[in-house]
């Protein structure tokens, strides 16, 4: 794989996230740096890691992934969406989505987004595993890149904007799982 491959797959893979980010940055507004990091680690993390699990375990599952993954990552898109649309239109609601940065609304994203890359994983069966983990890297570069420029972006907007732009954080994720969804079925 040369490296504008490995780019261009790296910053198609990442742009989930980055939404995914965004949505969360519209949630929790007063988001720490620190948290921020957290989610952009964990996200990037398990983006770089599926390509390898997916490498590695080749067709032994690929057949159940491609048949069930679009519905896994739907159904906890759609979960987590539904939820903050629920809290941002409750009045007596105060926080946004139960705690974005808790490890479980993290790793539900996290894996939602990333089982794409490993069907990504799949289809390079034939690359050398030095090959596979410089991708590996790149992709977990580039989406913690794009994710931290998503928690601020969204940050920023839901500071201006106030708290019902958690409406639209919820909205997006939906959109995503949606977006999944029909992939699958026009692809």
């Amino acid at each position: 794989m040369d490296l504008l491959t490995v780019s261009i797959l790296a910053l198609g893979l990442s742009m989930d996230s980055f939404a995914v980010s965004i949505s969360c940055g519209l949630a929790e507004r007063k988001i720490s740096f620190q948290h921020a990091v957290k989610i952009a680690l964990s996200l990037a993390f398990f983006q770089g890691l599926l390509p390898l699990l997916g490498w590695f375990v080749g067709s032994e599952i690929k057949y159940f992934v491609e048949h069930f993954d679009h519905w896994i990552a739907f159904a906890l898109l759609s979960y987590l969406g539904g939820r903050m649309i629920f809290e941002s239109l409750d009045k007596e609601s105060t926080k946004g989505m139960s705690n974005v940065y808790s490890w479980q609304n993290i790793l539900t994203l996290s894996i939602a987004t990333s089982i794409d890359a490993m069907i990504v994983g799949f289809s390079y069966a034939l690359a050398s595993p030095g090959d596979l983990i410089w991708g590996a890297i790149i992709i977990g570069a580039v989406t913690f890149f794009f994710s931290m420029l998503g928690i601020r972006i969204g940050k920023d907007v839901g500071n201006r904007f106030g708290k019902r732009m958690e409406l639209l954080g919820g909205i997006v994720l939906l959109a995503i799982g949606f977006k999944i969804l029909l992939e699958h079925f026009f692809s």
